[in-house]
């Protein structure tokens, strides 16, 4: 089924063309109801005036033949300069039946031009009705005539005006929809690209740290070099899965901008996250007193658990030999507070290079998830403070 508003967007002078056919029509009609007595517009001559204008040997007629049609006409030029053509129309509307091209003009003045444009054109239009009661009549003046017009006047430019507003506004809210749809893609690869950082680099942090006790301590025992070679290898294959699970989220479809997610950790899981970490040599302290973890909202236990896994990450890279202090205190009254305080680290040690981007990601999570964190290096320490509501 052909969709008639698109041919017409798609092809402006098909549509001009179709308009000036209509408008010979309507005029045709509008010719045949002045003969009958019936005026829609105020028609102050016959067209006499011109007369002096034409060719000599013109039948007398012929202005009244040609000029409705002709002005039919152009309105297939009617984008280009409607003002103009308007005004024309206003002046050969006072002498011929052309009050139907007339108000299509107006109305494209109103529709492509701004307001003032459009409300100087009207008052024009209207001028007619306030010249009629100054002139003897000549068939057309009586306050029918007068109604009729204004309203029609009015009518074509006030149309045109809300058709105007009505394009603005539905051009505004696609551009508004983009947006939003833009900004919901941003915070995907946001989103995205935070998971990536907070898990790959747990994982790589303690790649390299088993690495690195491989390469320092070359006369270790075949059996600890066959233990640190077995948790590299495991903890390699743990990277890979963390990564396989992010490309999968990535490859899923995205139905009504909503990214699918993959199954996200909470802080009931914080044991294990500890443990990988002392298995891999951390020496970590943790005072924990919490109500009951069930009561907690899912946001805010997966948040917690990335705020702990970066904070682990970021005292492997930074300060690996160190005694790294987690606590983790709060309930449903208080919220949650996670404080991670670990020493400078005294000797240089060779340990992965931080970009900075997560305590960046870390803030980032946080204030999403409405809470507050502070951090600051002191003379004899890194200080990490963070508050979550227990609930959102």
């Amino acid at each position: 089924m052909i969709d008639i508003q698109q041919v017409w967007h798609r092809h402006p002078r098909f549509t001009d063309a179709a308009v000036a056919a209509a408008a010979a029509a309507l005029t045709l009609l509008v010719s045949r109801a002045q003969s009958a007595g019936l005026w829609v517009y105020p028609q102050l001559s016959h067209g006499a005036v011109l007369q002096y204008l034409l060719p000599a040997g013109w039948p007398a007629a012929a202005p009244t033949a040609y000029v409705p049609p002709l002005a039919c006409a152009a309105l297939y030029w009617r984008r280009c300069h409607p003002v103009a053509l308007s005004l024309v129309l206003v002046v050969l509307s006072v002498g011929w039946p052309v009050v139907v091209p007339l108000l299509v003009a107006l109305y494209t003045v109103a529709r492509h031009q701004n307001t003032r444009a459009a409300a100087a054109t009207a008052v024009v239009a209207l001028l007619p009705v306030v010249v009629q009661p100054l002139l003897p009549p000549i068939g057309s003046a009586d306050p029918a005539t007068t109604v009729s017009a204004v309203a029609l006047v009015v009518g074509a430019v006030g149309w045109g005006l809300y058709v105007e507003g009505a394009h603005e506004r539905a051009l505004h809210a696609e551009q508004e929809a983009d947006r939003r749809a833009a900004q919901a893609r941003q915070h995907a690869r946001e989103e995205i690209a935070r998971e990536m950082h907070d898990v790959l680099a747990h994982r790589l942090t303690l790649l390299s740290m088993h690495a690195g006790a491989l390469e320092f301590h070359p006369t270790a025992s075949p059996e600890r070099v066959a233990e640190a070679a077995g948790v590299i290898r495991q903890s390699a294959g743990q990277a890979l899965e963390d990564l396989q699970g992010v490309l999968r989220v990535l490859r899923a479809p995205v139905i009504d901008d909503h990214v699918p997610s993959s199954p996200q950790p909470a802080l009931r899981d914080t044991s294990r996250l500890i443990d990988e970490a002392r298995a891999a040599g951390a020496d970590i302290e943790v005072h924990q007193r919490l109500d009951d973890l069930a009561t907690m909202d899912t946001t805010i236990g997966r948040t917690a658990y990335r705020v702990l896994q970066e904070a682990l990450t970021n005292h492997r890279k930074h300060a690996p030999d160190t005694r790294v202090s987690l606590t983790l205190t709060g309930g449903a009254e208080g919220g949650l507070r996670i404080a991670a305080v670990n020493a400078v680290q005294s000797t240089p040690v060779t340990r992965l290079q931080g970009s900075g981007q997560g305590l960046i990601g870390m803030h980032e999570r946080v204030h999403l998830a409405g809470g507050r964190m502070s951090h600051r290096l002191t003379p004899t320490g890194f200080h990490l403070d963070v508050w979550l509501p227990w609930t959102p």
